[in-house]
């Protein structure tokens, strides 16, 4: 829905996009090209500034002084790419078909880690359990996109999802789960267990301080 929003040519802030996805640009050549004023793109940049759309990019030469030039910002390039999914998906089936289900398993084990290795460990390793858990869950939804709660359960913790920010991987290759579980062990410095809910509406949830055998 954002992406479509972003991409909607009949609002001044679709057209703004438009102009910037072909490159930096300042206000008064953006206010040219879009036939609007000066007054009126700086106020959507503001706008979009604010909601992480577009950031200072650096300056170009005037006739009098130098003018601010805006770009779109990394991750809303990202967003407005359809490419990520689909080649993803492709990697991964192609790796499924390929490998053997156990050196499948190890490829997302060591995805997982390598995930994990790009993101900042948000609580040390001496920190008390909850504490590691509840850092944890909410990096991911701060990161992934996540939308992870902390529940206690017969003495251990869940991390418990309202959707699957991989549904569109899950639904065919359940062992991507391994992925995240990995990056989860690997942050919170314990054991973790997918125990996700994989109806049509799949739901991620993991059991954190649980060896695969059932002991603490």
């Amino acid at each position: 829905m954002l992406r479509r929003h972003l991409l909607d040519s009949s609002s001044s802030r679709g057209r703004i996009v438009a102009l910037l996805r072909r490159g930096p640009r300042t206000a008064d050549e953006m206010a040219v090209d879009l036939k609007l004023t000066s007054a009126a793109i700086r106020a959507q940049i503001t706008a979009m500034q604010r909601d992480g759309i577009v950031q200072r990019a650096g300056q170009r030469a005037g006739a009098t002084r130098p003018s601010q030039t805006f770009a779109l910002t990394a991750d809303v390039e990202q967003l407005l790419s359809g490419a990520y999914v689909p080649l993803l998906f492709e990697l991964v089936r192609e790796s499924a078909a390929r490998l053997e289900p156990k050196e499948f398993r190890a490829l997302m084990r060591n995805a997982g880690k390598g995930l994990a290795a790009g993101f900042r460990r948000p609580a040390p390793a001496d920190a008390p359990l909850a504490t590691r858990v509840h850092d944890v869950g909410a990096l991911l939804n701060d990161q992934l996109g996540s939308t992870m709660e902390v529940q206690r359960s017969n003495g251990h913790y869940l991390l418990r999802g309202f959707g699957c920010p991989l549904a569109a991987l899950t639904e065919h290759h359940s062992n991507v789960c391994v992925a995240v579980e990995c990056l989860i062990s690997t942050l919170v410095q314990a054991p973790v267990q997918a125990c996700c809910d994989r109806s049509p509406r799949p739901q991620c949830c993991f059991l954190v301080g649980q060896s695969k055998g059932g002991r603490a």
